[in-house]
């Protein structure tokens, strides 16, 4: 299959794939994918109890560096 993109489409693969580091066909494929068939599973569960856990997780989207957890950052 050949896709025939417009250009701001294009230019913005391309700028998108330049700031990950890989080409704009990944960067396009993984947008295909997770569009049509769901996102990449990054690990498969080996068993039910890791099935639970991955279905109880939660991305909370930012994690706190060590000194933000440390107790000398509780008095800044």
């Amino acid at each position: 299959m050949v896709l025939t993109l417009p250009p701001e489409l294009e230019a913005a693969l391309n700028e998108r794939a330049k700031k990950k580091g890989v080409t704009p066909q990944e960067i396009a494929l993984d947008a295909l994918h997770e569009r049509f068939l769901g996102s990449l599973p990054l690990l498969e569960p080996r068993d039910e109890w890791e099935r639970r856990l991955r279905a109880a997780a939660r991305d909370c989207g930012v994690s706190l560096s060590n000194w933000a957890l440390s107790s000398d950052a509780l008095y800044d």
